[in-house]
């Protein structure tokens, strides 16, 4: 018969949310950047491509889960899927790549950068105790990866009680390790700016945090569709993909806490807030 499906792939129907997306996302820019230059209307473009990123996200993912209802996510799709997020991860490797290459090039030749002045940490410079907050931080991200873990299990096993249980309790641990990280910059010793420790510990710190934030909400979606019955034992790459993302998220700050915290300050004074 002609035009009959005789493969398992999915083939996309045309959809408008990738220009729209490109558009979005040029206006973001855009905006970024006369915002920067302080340029007129700046922050107004900058927010309307945010708004407009966050519609393309929410618009195009709710297709994606449209088509795993109808069906079109076979094994050889998800099989795909995974290989996208396997390949998205990766990504996100590289991007911490970046931020721990520029402390440690700054904390392993410290002689070399004018702008430390030949000794690591900065002479003036009081760190964090890495045994207090940042501990406690430590131990909130590993039991949350043991909380999605078992939610993981339980849904592989069909228990959607120990599944949305599970999620709840990732979901609480994320938000608490955001607020404590939150306090522990309002009352850090040091300022992003005028020194190099406060900018390499504020930018690989910070963009964890915001991995942090990002993963949490991606959990709550995850929670609402349980909630909603999307999943089952044998098809949820979208609570499978939530939970790689989290793992990612955990071991990412199992490097901060050693390199940053517990290495990166070693030697010098400990703030005693």
């Amino acid at each position: 018969m002609a035009g009959a499906k005789n493969h398992d792939y999915h083939i996309l129907a045309p959809d408008p949310w990738p220009i729209i997306g490109a558009f979005a996302a040029l206006t973001m820019a855009a905006g970024a950047i006369r915002w920067m230059h302080s340029m007129p209307f700046g922050g107004y473009i900058f927010f309307a491509g945010v708004l407009g990123v966050l519609f393309t996200m929410f618009s195009w993912w709710s297709n994606v889960i449209n088509e795993a209802h109808a069906g079109d996510h076979t094994p050889v799709v998800q099989l795909h899927l995974r290989y996208g997020m396997i390949l998205f991860i990766a990504s996100e490797v590289m991007f911490f790549v970046g931020w721990f290459w520029a402390f440690f090039d700054a904390s392993l030749f410290p002689k070399a950068v004018d702008a430390v002045g030949g000794v690591w940490p900065p002479k003036g410079i009081e760190v964090l105790n890495p045994f207090a907050f940042p501990l406690l931080n430590t131990f909130i991200l590993l039991c949350s990866g043991t909380t999605v873990t078992w939610a993981h299990h339980a849904l592989l096993h069909g228990d959607r009680d120990g599944l949305k249980k599970g999620l709840w309790c990732t979901i609480v641990l994320g938000a608490l390790f955001s607020c404590i990280q939150a306090w522990e910059y309002a009352h850090a010793p040091f300022a992003f700016k005028g020194n190099i420790y406060g900018a390499t510990f504020f930018m690989a710190t910070g963009f964890h945090g915001f991995h942090v934030l990002v993963g949490t909400i991606f959990l709550i979606v995850c929670q609402i569709r349980a909630y909603r019955g999307d999943f089952t034992p044998k098809q949820h790459f979208g609570f499978e993909a939530a939970a790689w993302y989290w793992h990612f998220v955990d071991v990412v700050w199992l490097f901060l806490f050693v390199s940053i915290y517990v290495w990166g300050g070693w030697g010098a004074p400990i703030h005693a807030g």
